[in-house]
């Protein structure tokens, strides 16, 4: 059954300009909205001295907005599927703004931060919308490095480690008000220069038969795995690593942001690094390279290294791997993948990588509440990077390029 409406070409001399403008608007969105995304992260500490919070309960405060923002990724890509990420990207960005001030009346209550971070979670659902916008505005020779490039846009992960607790020391609700008020001038000028591919494929089946066709795809789970432990330890290490260098090293909130944003930036630069490479080797072999790497230097650090240079070389290389392995993951989708179900797609492995960000703060915090220790949290890590290494080698490199 035909589900896609073909649109009429778009003349070749007309892409280039249009392509690098909205893989520049899509980055800059992707990375306002990650930062909303973990407003929460950097300044749960203060949350845990001010409402008396269990390890396990500032974990689960961190934690929520991943859960949600990942889940929401499934409809909302699907959604940019038919509706476009013109319309997509302003409204969601406008939609953050709310639950981001809701954070200043929040703060004085556990359960009102849980309710905010639930809504908090739809600024972690625009990657979903991103992929699909650069997918279609970029050749494949070339797409592996532009969707890494976007993926930079979870910079904004890094971005909210190092300022927020910064701006905070000049008011406990001016970081929530810088963000509503770049949100709000990002959904402006994302509503005049964000635009559709013209001859993009438009589906015609409704939202649940997509999400069927994109679910019944054997390998949209095979990437889902894969991207669940490379984005997942991203998104696992940007909200948990603040508390880990706090508890583990004694670190001060501003300096264990700092280096929780130093972790990111790796991640963030590593990314197109992991695009480019698939662009030139089967994306399986760099996804397989790459979280081979992320498992070793998890085993070192359970180990409990000194924080310098043992710990700090050990965490930036796993950051090095994972950024690698996500950026490969999507170049693998975007050569798999029928252009009008990329957007189905994107959300469901969106969602399992997200997810895969869910769990570990949760594991990590309730071993260190039960064990006083982080050991057997890295060491779960380093098992299920290897045993995607293998199988992204075993199984994955078989995949022909289209």
């Amino acid at each position: 059954m035909d589900t896609a409406v073909k649109q009429p070409p778009v003349p070749v001399g007309a892409l280039s300009a249009a392509a690098r403008r909205n893989l520049v608007m899509a980055t800059i969105g992707f990375g306002l909205t990650f930062w909303a995304w973990n407003l929460i992260a950097p300044m749960a500490g203060g949350y845990k001295e001010r409402l008396g919070l269990s390890s396990f309960e500032q974990s689960l405060l961190v934690a929520v907005p991943v859960l949600v923002g990942s889940l929401g990724r499934i409809p909302v890509g699907a959604l940019t599927d038919k509706h476009g990420a013109r319309l997509m990207f302003p409204l969601i960005s406008a939609l953050t703004v709310v639950p981001v001030l809701l954070l200043i009346p929040a703060k004085n209550s556990y359960g009102a931060m849980l309710a905010v971070g639930f809504l908090l979670g739809l600024g972690g659902t625009t990657f979903a919308i991103g992929i699909p916008l650069v997918n279609s505005w970029f050749p494949p020779a070339g797409r592996g490095l532009a969707l890494g490039v976007f993926g930079m846009g979870m910079g904004g992960v890094a971005l909210s480690g190092y300022f927020t607790p910064r701006i905070a020391e000049h008011g406990d609700n001016l970081p929530f008000l810088v963000v509503a008020a770049a949100l709000v001038v990002y959904a402006a000028l994302a509503a005049v220069l964000v635009s559709d591919r013209p001859d993009h494929p438009v589906p015609t089946a409704s939202l649940a038969h997509r999400l069927g066709d994109a679910g019944r795809l054997r390998v949209t789970w095979e990437l889902s795995a894969l991207y669940a432990i490379g984005f997942g330890g991203i998104v696992a290490f940007g909200v948990y690593l603040p508390t880990y260098l706090k508890t583990w090293y004694d670190l001060s909130p501003t300096d264990a942001g700092t280096k929780a944003a130093g972790f990111a930036l790796v991640t963030v630069v590593f990314r197109p690094i992991g695009g480019w490479l698939s662009d030139r080797i089967h994306p399986a072999l760099v996804t397989a390279a790459a979280l081979g790497l992320a498992a070793l230097m998890a085993i070192v650090q359970a180990f409990d290294p000194e924080l310098a240079p043992g710990g700090t070389i050990a965490l930036l290389c796993m950051a090095a791997g994972l950024g690698t392995a996500s950026g490969s993951v999507f170049a693998l989708v975007s050569q798999v993948t029928p252009q009008a179900k990329v957007g189905s797609v994107t959300g469901i492995v969106g969602a399992m990588g997200g997810l895969g960000g869910f769990v570990p703060p949760l594991v990590m915090g309730a071993i260190y509440s039960a064990k006083g220790s982080y050991s057997i949290g890295f060491m779960l890590l380093s098992d299920l990077a290897l045993a995607g290494c293998v199988y992204a080698y075993g199984r994955m490199r078989g995949l022909q390029r289209q």
